[in-house]
């Protein structure tokens, strides 16, 4: 929790709806990638404000594991998000409360701080989050001595909770450039569906193909050819789950053996972190991995595998092999690289599977294009 010489506030996670359009289920305790989608929120909301708190009304023993208060509405019959804002009102004692709902797992770490200074500035009554589009009401930044005539709203059967924000000042609070913040569910097949979008500071570029077609070859090959060039490379590489770097007898191999959940072991020319997951972890996605990177120091990072990452990718194609093109597929497919050119029916750049230089010049093209 952080201390601050701005007004007090408190988080508040709007988690006591009926979810209809879920099919009735608890929307914040969906798992979304091994975890409940309100861990999301509460992770990435409780370093922002001075306490947080869950509105919920079922499910409360579940809700109080996660060892936040959880405050059930105070007004019977599930009367919306308003109903659970008056609710927090009423039982905290800070300035403001600022509002998520339980099932948008990617909200934005600037979200007390630009809600509280465009208030500050405009000195509105209350803030309210824009995403470039429309109004995000459930996003919001509201002061506790309103909750009065918020109780005198619901009382005489208001709901709507634009009408209870646009009787004040209200400061729209600019978040045009982070609208994938405001991404929420609200069926069951979108949590299973979703595909994280993938911020890279550098270009990044993934080779697909079917297993034996020489992916790693490629590689092999096509990084000296980028280094000639003057190009830090990285490689990001998918490996099935059993696999180890390590050799036993090593005492680093030892000492992960007798229970270390991460070593690193570091010398003058290299090092290597080594971290043990949970056995029922899913796959990792790209967004996960690229910040262990050191971005800083590249120019492009290579990812071998992740077929299923919405990033830019050449195609490995060899018709001898009898297996079916990638492309007409994967949308992501940017150029084909093959050792027999072919007929197809778009218009995707070919490039020569044995001319590695070629294939480089493609990749330097690319860098340029995206830092253009």
């Amino acid at each position: 929790m952080i201390t601050s010489s701005l007004p007090s506030v408190t988080g508040v996670i709007l988690a006591g709806g009926k979810a209809r359009r879920m099919g009735g289920e608890d929307k914040g305790l969906l798992s979304y990638k091994h975890k409940p989608l309100i861990s999301y929120v509460i992770n990435i909301l409780e370093s922002q404000v001075d306490q947080l708190v869950i509105n919920a009304n079922r499910n409360i023993d579940s809700y109080q594991a996660f060892e936040y208060p959880v405050i059930a509405d105070s007004l019977d019959n599930f009367c919306g998000p308003l109903a659970g804002m008056l609710s927090a009102m009423q039982a905290v004692d800070t300035d403001y409360i600022l509002t998520a709902p339980c099932d948008s797992p990617s909200i934005s770490p600037q979200l007390r701080q630009r809600m509280m200074e465009t208030l500050l500035v405009e000195q509105a009554d209350l803030a309210v989050a824009h995403d470039g589009e429309r109004l995000q009401p459930v996003f919001n930044l509201i002061p506790c001595r309103l909750k009065n005539e918020l109780e005198d709203y619901l009382e005489q059967g208001g709901r709507k909770i634009d009408l209870w924000l646009a009787q004040y000042k209200m400061a729209v609070v600019d978040f045009s450039d982070q609208p994938e913040t405001f991404l929420n569910f609200n069926h069951p097949e979108d949590v299973s569906n979703h595909q994280p979008k993938l911020h890279s500071p550098i270009p990044l570029i993934g080779f697909a193909a079917f297993s034996g077609t020489g992916k790693t070859t490629l590689l092999q090959q096509l990084i000296p050819a980028l280094k000639a060039k003057g190009l830090e490379v990285a490689v990001i590489k998918h490996a099935h789950h059993n696999f180890d770097i390590d050799i036993p007898g090593k005492d680093s191999y030892e000492i992960r053996q007798a229970g270390a959940q991460q070593t690193l072991v570091a010398s003058s020319r290299l090092m290597a972190l080594m971290e043990v997951q949970p056995a029922d972890l899913a796959d990792p996605c790209l967004s996960d991995l690229i910040p262990r990177l050191d971005t800083s120091k590249l120019d492009v990072i290579l990812v071998e595998g992740f077929k299923h990452e919405t990033i830019p990718k050449i195609e490995l194609y060899r018709p001898t092999l009898g297996k079916p093109l990638l492309h007409p597929h994967d949308n992501n497919i940017i150029a084909i690289a093959t050792d027999e050119p072919f007929k197809t029916a778009t218009t995707i750049e070919q490039l020569d599977l044995n001319q590695v230089d070629a294939i480089a010049d493609y990749i330097q093209l690319f860098i340029d294009n995206w830092t253009a």
